[in-house]
């Protein structure tokens, strides 16, 4: 059965182009600067990088907002360009740059992480899609999150070239929808006034901001080489990478950071720069068309998101991409549609100065690995850690948190 399966994976393979999974990617299959470029580009110019933009512009004002914007994607350009230029040189993808670094057992904990994390914000995504046409639109969110889910896998299911096409439809896409809702919000109050914008103060300073921007791409980022390993040479995957760190990124951020500015975003608290609700109520056509930007905007981070998870899981499992990008992609929509998606933002407003059971799974699991490290290093102490460790978490984090935070007790 197994034999079979990968018989009818391999002639997948052959019809729609190998993907490489488990050895460099050969020169001769190697890829144009522009066609790496499209891929990386349309990933990071979404939506939710303009919410994120507008909440930090709304927390720390345009001008240093602005700042903590770029000096943020100055530092992704450095670290997605180097890992990309390593990855353009030697073909290698994510999880065997991973056994070079981490030996080839230790690659298993981060490969099963990132790809687990990727794999996590493409259910997001789908979520989020699924929302964003409900309260816009009315549609039903489940349905919505099942025709999504169809949607976006089957665009990764067709492998490296579909995200080149999803990425030169996505990022002028997002551009044009961006500059629509700029043009609606100067309508009704203007954008001479976006530089004096102060902001006001809800608890992130400037560090924390720049931490922010890093940190949302801090994964899909350390896993470029899923993308750039198509590059023809280390310098066009850089020049591949600069697309979309600083370029693709800082844009889509400063949009929602200018639409908060401009006073034109609706519930920025929350909702930060989303702009999509300046789409809706000016006729049937720009609905329309703002139903596509949706499906378009969000199917492009979920089919790369969904590619980085099944690159690494078909390498950890000894499979095939697309084997892995059916399987997946189910789990994801599965959970989209269950809702786990929605905890996300609660997450992120739970305010807690300290999680004692953090640090104590922490030690805890740092504990057995110095145990398992002198007596029983042949089982691999750093999976024995993190299964410990998590496994301690779990536990202990269904008590209640200590050590509230002043803006938690206050409320």
């Amino acid at each position: 059965m197994t034999s079979l399966v990968e018989q009818e994976g391999k002639s997948i393979d052959g019809a729609l182009g190998e993907e490489f999974e488990h050895e460099p990617v050969p020169m001769e299959r190697r890829r144009s600067l522009a066609s790496v470029a499209a891929v990386w580009f349309g990933f990071p110019m979404v939506l939710t990088q303009a919410v994120f933009g507008g909440i930090i512009v709304l927390n720390l004002g345009f001008v240093a907002g602005a700042s903590a914007i770029i000096l943020g994607n100055l530092i992704l350009c450095l670290y997605v360009g180097g890992l990309s230029y390593i990855a353009g040189s030697t073909g290698l993808n994510f999880a065997m740059q991973g056994k070079k670094t981490f030996g080839t057992r230790g690659y298993v904990v981060a490969c099963a992480l990132l790809s687990t994390l990727v794999v996590g914000w493409y259910a997001f995504q789908i979520g989020l899609t699924g929302q964003t046409v409900n309260a816009s639109f009315g549609w039903n969110a489940s349905l919505v999150i099942v025709i999504a889910t169809v949607l976006y896998m089957g665009t990764t299911f067709l492998g490296i070239r579909a995200l080149s096409i999803v990425g030169v439809i996505a990022a002028p896409f997002f551009i044009i929808m961006g500059l629509v809702g700029l043009a609606l919000a100067a309508s009704d109050h203007g954008l001479t006034n976006i530089w004096d914008y102060a902001g006001s103060d809800h608890g992130m300073n400037f560090w924390g901001a720049v931490s922010l921007v890093v940190a949302g791409f801090a994964d899909a980022g350390t896993m470029t080489a899923d993308f750039t390993r198509w590059s023809r040479n280390g310098k066009e995957a850089v020049a591949a990478s600069f697309t979309a760190f600083p370029l693709a990124n800082a844009i889509a951020f400063l949009f929602g950071g200018v639409i908060v500015a401009a006073g034109s975003a609706v519930d920025p608290v929350h909702n930060g720069g989303d702009f999509m609700p300046l789409l809706t109520g000016h006729g049937w056509i720009l609905s329309a068309i703002a139903i596509l930007f949706v499906f378009v905007n969000l199917g492009s981070v979920c089919a790369h998101c969904l590619y980085n998870g099944a690159v690494g899981y078909s390498h950890l499992l000894s499979s095939r991409m697309r084997l892995l990008t059916l399987i997946l992609g189910v789990i994801g929509g599965i959970a989209a549609v269950a809702g786990v998606w929605s905890l996300f933002p609660a997450w992120l407003r739970d305010s807690v100065t300290y999680r004692p059971a953090a640090f104590i799974a922490w030690g805890l699991g740092s504990g057995i690995a110095i145990a398992f490290h002198i007596w029983l290093p042949q089982y691999g102490e750093a999976l024995v850690a993190l299964v410990v460790s998590g496994f301690a978490y779990g536990l202990l984090g269904m008590s209640q948190p200590v050590a509230a935070s002043a803006a938690a007790a206050a409320e």
